[in-house]
Parts: structure tokens; sequence; C-alpha cells
């Protein structure tokens, strides 16, 4: 689990993955050059199986925190940060989540038994969306909606189809599949790693499971404005690669719901039944078209039927992204990244960070102290 400036979200995090219990685990907690009090919370847990906050718990077989190495030229920081705590993870399985997701009880052994049960190499959950905000409320169900029309769980799980997908905040992988694939490293410089990674995967013939998980992993992706602003201006244009025209679709929906609404009342306004009624049909079927799209989102029906005022929001969103990766850099969490192939689905990048420069060669920085294995063999994940 990788963690840069997540002070928010971190604890709340660890507490759910150390209570997991029914499978045999580990946890490392990669510190990515934060700059708040990550690091701290992350050393409160280090070396912890007989856990302050749940008592001892059998399943555990420790806790690592790890001080991520400078993120070298060519490396995303979170590419930089997982591939490190990879090389040093001794499972069977590896899961590779993110610091604003909440963990729900039992679900990482009902997630590898799911893996098993299927025969897949990689499972991947799409987690349950928080949203608090209006800003989230009006923008998160439109995004989601898109990805699951774009990425249909059935056409990633057909070994048949081309279409791989994968969510990087949750994302189990047979370890020895990731290291024949190269693991983070093979995608060290792209900034939608998941979906790079799903696609070498499937490429390979191997299985992906891929699902929406609410039940096992929810998660508040951003918790400001600010926030989400930036972090969907990286990634829109790497997801939606027509992310203008998808803009303009969005953006004349909206125009055509508002003027029908708009003709239905000036029709009852003037007694006029035609206009009324022409108005009215257009409107409920453009909603009805944009109701069956948007549920798709598992956002809840209130989200959902409000999401239709964010579609401007959403297509500004989108022309956005699209512009910036035109200019060949986007920012995120202090780092500046240079898309070096703006265009594609997926982007290599390249990066400057005005706080963590370094080579790769240099000798890795030691771990944190951490528990040792208390006689128990290799954990499972």
């Amino acid at each position: 689990m990788p963690a840069r400036n997540e002070e928010a979200n971190l604890e709340r995090c660890l507490r759910s993955l150390v209570e997991q219990r029914g499978i045999p685990f580990e946890l490392l907690a990669v510190d990515d050059g934060s700059t708040d009090r990550t690091p701290e919370i992350i050393e409160k847990f280090a070396g912890v199986r007989e856990c302050p906050f749940v008592g001892v718990n059998a399943d555990l077989a420790s806790v690592t925190a790890i001080q991520a190495r400078p993120v070298e030229q060519g490396w995303t920081g979170k590419a930089n940060a997982v591939w490190q705590a990879a090389e040093s993870a001794r499972g069977e399985w590896l899961l590779f989540t993110d610091a604003d997701t909440a963990h729900e009880p039992g679900s990482l052994a009902r997630a590898a038994a799911e893996a098993e049960q299927y025969g897949a190499m990689m499972l991947s959950y799409s987690p349950r969306q928080e949203l608090r905000s209006l800003g989230e409320r009006l923008v998160m169900p439109l995004v989601f909606a898109e990805l699951a029309s774009r990425f249909r769980p059935k056409e990633v799980r057909d070994p048949r189809s081309p279409v791989a997908a994968a969510n990087g905040q949750y994302l189990l992988i047979k370890r020895d599949v990731y290291f024949a694939l190269g693991g983070h490293k093979a995608v060290a410089g792209e900034l939608l790693e998941d979906v790079a990674l799903a696609k070498r995967l499937k490429q390979s013939g191997a299985k992906i499971r891929f699902r929406f998980g609410g039940e096992q992993v929810r998660t508040r992706m951003y918790r400001s404005w600010g926030q989400l602003v930036e972090g969907w201006t990286k990634n829109l244009v790497l997801l939606f690669p027509d992310a203008r025209t998808l803009a303009w679709e969005r953006m004349s929906e909206f125009v055509v719901v508002v003027f029908a609404c708009l003709v239905a009342l000036v029709g009852l306004a003037g007694d006029s039944a035609l206009l009324a009624w022409s108005g009215a049909i257009v409107f409920l079927a453009s909603l009805g078209g944009f109701m069956l799209r948007v549920r798709r989102s598992h956002s809840g029906l209130g989200n959902e039927v409000a999401a239709i005022v964010g579609l401007p929001v959403f297509a500004w969103l989108l022309l956005r992204s699209a512009h910036a990766h035109d200019r060949g850099a986007v920012t995120w969490k202090g780092r500046v990244y240079s898309a070096a192939e703006s265009k594609g689905s997926v982007g290599a990048s390249q990066l400057t960070d005005e706080t963590t420069r370094g080579k790769r060669e240099s000798p890795p920085t030691a771990a944190l102290p951490s528990q040792e294995n208390n006689g128990l063999s290799d954990p499972k994940v």
C-alpha cells in the first residue's frame, strides 16, 4: 500500500487492513515522500501483530513500514513505491491497494478465494465510492458510469475480448505471474499503471476477473474540489481517448434535457397540450437514457439523479484533461508528469519532483523496524 500525503485517510485504511482475518497475510506500507503525518502514522502500525487496535490477530504475519526510494526519471511515484514493496513481499498473492480505501472485514480472504474459484491470475474490484461533497456527487457518478460502459466487466473477463481493465485501488495478482510480466517495473512510466498491467496480463493469455466490489471495499478518492479537478485532469483523457468528442456528447445531452424540460413547462404555462407533451416526451426519453447509463455507477439513486446537473462540469473536466495532456504536463500530489504519449489510452511519463529525485542505482533505504514472521509459514497474501 503506497501512501503520499494521506494523513486524512491512512489510519482508517490501515485499521481495516490489520483487522483482516481468515487468511495469513503480511502488510507492507510505503511512504512515498510525504510531507505530512503519513510516515508517523505508518510507523505507528509498523511491527505490530498484537495490535493495540484489534488485539492479537493470528493471521497477521507482520506489518512493515518502508520509505520509498527516490523516484527516477521514467517512473511514476506510485509505480516506484509499489515495486519496492513487491520486491520485499513473500505472499503467494500480492494485493495492491490505495491509502484512501477501507476494506470490509474478511474481504481479503474472500477475494483470494474468489480468484482461485474462477481461475483468475488477477482479480480487481471497483470500490464503492463514498460521495459527500457537492462536487463528488455531481461528477463521480458520471465518470464511473462512463467507465462501466467502456470497460464492461463481462468483456474484461472474456478471454476472447481484447478489452482489459483493472482498478489500482484493489488489484490482487498471483505473485509468480506478476513478476513474469515484469511487475510495475514493466509499466514504470504509465500514469494508469493498473490498466497497463491488466493489458499485459490479458495479452499473455492469463485470466482477469474484474467487477464492482462495493461489498468488499469502499473509497473516498477526493476530499476537496481541488483534488478532484487535479486527479481527473490527470486521468480522464487516458481513460477516454475521445475526451473532446465525449465532452460535446455529454454537453449536448444536458442541453437537450434542459431544453425539453423548458418546452414542456412553456407548454403547460401556455395551455398548449402539443407543446407540453412534445417537451415531456423528449425530456423523459433523454432522462431515461441518462439514468440507464448512470445506474452502472452504483452511486445511489439520489446521487445518480442529481448527477445530470453535473454534465457540464464533467464535459469541462474532459476538455481540461485533453488540453493538459496536449500541453504535455499534468500534476498530481506535488509532482509534475510529462506525458510522452498523451494521445494513447495509457501514456508513458517522465517525472519532475521538487522534493524527491534520484537514481535507481542508489542503495535502497532501510525499512523501518517490523515484526518477524513469529514462526508462521509464508503468508498467503
